[in-house]
């Protein structure tokens, strides 16, 4: 392993490198106790500002053991349709005449999404992801 790990990495990112490691090494995260020590290693190197390339690979490596951990106990549920609409208005700062107007959409349309009466449909998707400038995927987590 020592072999590849000098192959790979050479002066001073390797030496930054296995700095961080021998401080915190890069094993799976297994508890919330882990995790919270992780995010904290994170955060110092964060706020140090600047990061040299050993710093940025070595952070790199931890948020995805970071990442894999949340995914699998902290999980977050994607937005409903409604939430996702009106984050999107108050973003732009639209409302629903506003939104009707420019995009052509139904009113009773909007007030039915906002509502959670109704289901993003792909037009619907296809003319809010253009008038708010979003990739489609954002819109269709529930098609």
């Amino acid at each position: 392993m020592t072999i590849s790990i000098s192959r790979r990495f050479k002066g001073k990112v390797r030496n930054d490198y296995l700095d961080l490691i021998m401080k915190f090494p890069l094993t799976s995260i297994r508890s919330d106790d882990d995790l919270e020590a992780a995010q904290d290693v994170m955060d110092q190197l964060i706020a140090k500002g600047d990061l040299s390339s050993g710093e940025e690979l070595y952070l790199d490596a931890l948020s995805d053991l970071v990442a894999a951990y949340e995914d699998d106990h902290h999980a977050i549920a994607p937005a409903s349709d409604a939430d996702m609409l009106r984050h999107l208005m108050e973003a732009k700062g639209v409302n629903q005449a506003d939104l009707h107007r420019c995009t052509g959409i139904a009113k009773s349309t909007i007030s039915e999404v906002l509502a959670g009466k109704k289901n993003f449909t792909r037009q619907l998707i296809a003319k809010l992801a253009e008038f708010f400038d979003v990739d489609k995927g954002v819109l269709a987590h529930n098609l």
